[in-house]
Parts: C-alpha cells; structure tokens; sequence
C-alpha cells in the first residue's frame, strides 16, 4: 500500500493501520520502531500477535464500525491506544490504531 497516511509519519504517535481481515496495510516510523524487534509486520496479520479477548474486540469494531480507547502502562511508560474503524463511502475498510505517550498526571478540563 502505498503511504495515504503522509502526514502519519512525523507525528508523535504511533499509527497502525489494518484491512478488514487483520492484515497491516501500514505502520508509521514510530510504530515500526515499537515493533522492530518482530520484523517487518506490513503484509502480517494482527490476529496472530494479539489474544483472543483482544481478537473479539478488533473483530467486534470492524463488524460495527466502532473505537475503542483505553490506557496501559509499559516499561513505565504510559500510553493512550485508540483504536477505530476506518472507512471508504461509510463501509469499513478496517481498523486504524493510534498510540500516544502520556505523562504520568494528565490535566481533564470539563468545557462549557
């Protein structure tokens, strides 16, 4: 695939993107390098690297089209995975996956 994600790739985040079946159609430099140490994975499929609770959600947000957001902490590192569909003329055409560092306290402001 070639890259339709330019402005992707000097973000601060990492961004995954995946087909309807789990096959990764695209990773930015940042995704790349979390990943490294498993290969190329542009051209895998996602399903083998995930596990099955985690397989029934990606396959639930591709059947409806859904996000699904939550934070984890990794080396002591904190992060925000937010992960949805992407689509072409309101059909899924897969899942989009953004993942971005976070400091340990974040600000939450309550806007009128």
């Amino acid at each position: 695939m070639e890259n339709t994600f330019p402005w992707a790739e000097e973000t601060g985040c990492a961004v995954t993107v995946c087909d309807t079946e789990g096959t990764i159609l695209y990773m930015n430099e940042k995704a790349r390098a979390t990943y490294a140490k498993h290969g190329d994975l542009i051209g895998r499929n996602l399903f083998g690297c995930h596990s099955e609770r985690s397989c029934g959600i990606i396959r639930e947000l591709l059947a409806t089209g859904g996000t699904n957001a939550y934070t984890i902490e990794k080396q002591g590192k904190r992060k925000m995975i937010y992960q949805t569909a992407w689509k072409e003329h309101g059909e899924v055409r897969g899942l989009v996956e953004i993942s971005m560092e976070i400091p340990p306290e974040m600000p939450h402001y309550i806007r009128k």
